[in-house]
Parts: structure tokens; sequence; C-alpha cells
């Protein structure tokens, strides 16, 4: 994965009024996308993840695929049905989380998974969209992050088949730093609450999330939209990622816009109020 090639082609389909990044659907959207490719999905949890253009990807059959997202969702929904499916091979992410097949096959070497601290894997993707190929941060320094050997696959009786290489440290101002490399992939999913046709989005509060580092890290970058405007309804300060980093646009159906999942609830009876004296 190196720097983002800038000369990325944009997908533009004619249609009345001329020709726009619209897709006519997610199948669509997804439909070159080959087995073995390297996709960088957003969300966090299940908050935010473009969960149709997922469904999608299943449907459409392409596997060895190499993930970079926060974590790879939960069990039977967002980027776990890939991994049920055993659609990937390597996910690059922050944690396992709650996703209990998600260790199982990392545990058992059927997938490779390269832990990284949130906030340098979140820049590891910005960097890539800025054309930086890499950059030195604090942290991990003094750890398997920087000192190498934390286990990446395992072999099936449980030991370890890949562990990360060491990585290059320096002192800056008096500080430790390990070198990270920047991250580009072929391709990103993302989800937006609103979206203009040149593919500028915004996102709503918590769902903003991984969704901008994604989309500035991937070649061909497809955004599923809960709305689409047409350019200049969003106020310059609306807009949280920039159209620059969007190939392709896919409009949600209300009812799909309502579809939602919460990864875990919790729930407990209300006490009953007292009567009043």
């Amino acid at each position: 994965m190196s720097t983002r090639d800038s000369a990325a082609t944009t997908t533009v389909v004619d249609r009345p009024g001329g020709p726009t990044k619209l897709a006519a659907s997610a199948a669509e959207a997804v439909a070159d996308i080959p087995d073995g490719a390297s996709i960088a999905v957003g969300g966090f949890g299940l908050a935010g993840i473009p969960g149709f253009l997922i469904d999608a990807l299943l449907e459409q059959g392409a596997a060895n695929l190499t993930i970079v997202s926060n974590n790879c969702g939960a069990d039977g929904a967002g980027l776990g049905l890939l991994l049920e499916a055993r659609r990937i091979d390597r996910v690059v992410a922050s944690y396992i989380g709650e996703n209990k097949e998600f260790g199982r096959q990392f545990l058992s070497g059927e997938v490779t998974v390269e832990l990284t601290p949130q906030g340098t894997l979140a820049e590891r993707m910005r960097a890539g969209g800025s054309g930086i190929g890499a950059f030195f941060t604090p942290t991990g320094v003094g750890t398997l992050v920087a000192e190498g050997g934390l286990p990446w696959r395992y072999h099936s009786d449980g030991t370890i088949a890949e562990a990360s290489p060491p990585k290059e440290v320096r002192t800056f101002h008096g500080r430790e730093m390990v070198l990270e490399e920047s991250i580009v992939t072929d391709y990103a999913l993302i989800r937006a609450a609103v979206v203009d046709t040149d593919g500028n989005c915004r996102f709503h509060a918590a769902a903003r999330n991984f969704n901008p580092p994604a989309a500035m890290a991937g070649r061909i970058t497809i955004v599923e939209a809960e709305k689409v405007v047409e350019v200049g309804e969003l106020g310059p300060d609306e807009i949280h990622l920039p159209g620059i980093f969007v190939q392709r646009i896919v409009e949600l159906a209300p009812e799909q816009v309502a579809r939602k999942g919460i990864e875990k609830r919790t729930v407990r009876e209300r006490p009953t109020a007292s009567p009043s004296a």
C-alpha cells in the first residue's frame, strides 16, 4: 500500500442534465472490485458503516480481500458478514472488539490481523490520502508496536506464523518516535448523511468517525449517501470531506436510511414512579 495516486479514475455516469458520480445501485458501484483488492472501510463498530455497500460486495463475491478499518464489524453485521463468508484474508485494524468470529479466525490462523493503535491507524489513512509516505509518532515506542514481534497470523496449533517487523525509532525534540507508513487502498467504502452530486460529504455526529480518513485512503472511494443534494446546497462550513476524494455515490432509499444497527443494546426496567403526595 503506497502513496495515493492522484490520477485515480473518477467514475461518471451519464444522467439527464449531464454526467455525475451517481451510480444506479450499490451493486453497480462495487461491481469492478476484484479478488485480492485492498479496501478501507469507514465506521466504528456499527456506527457509520457502509452497510449496503458491504452487502453488495458480499453478493458480488470478491474474495481474498485486505480490509483496513477500525474494527471488523460485529457477528452477523457489517464486515462481520464478509468474515463469516471467508472473503477476508487480511485485516488492518485497531482492535478485535466483541466480534467472536473475528477473534476465532485470528487465533486459529485463518486470517492475518495487523493491530495498530487507533489514532495511528486514522493518521496512516489520512497521510496516505495526503500524499505523505510515512510519519513519526510517539505512540507505540517501547512496545511491540515499535520493537516488533506482535503476532499477525497464527498457525492452527497456536504458534506464531507471522509477526510484525521492528520499526525505525528516532528522537525528535528529545522524544523517541516510531516510523509508521501511510496506507493507500485500492477502494474505500464509506457512509455519509448528506452528499452533493460532486461528492462533497457531510457526516452526522459520531457516524463521522473513521469515514473521512478511510475515504482519503482509497484510490476509488464509494459513498452510500442517506441524502443526495445538488452542488451548492451544502455550505462550505458543512462539508466534512471534499468531493475530490469521492468517485462514486450511491443514494439510499428511505427504508435503507432507517436501518441502522446497534452493536450492543443494554436495557433495564424503569423504576415505577412514586405516586405524588
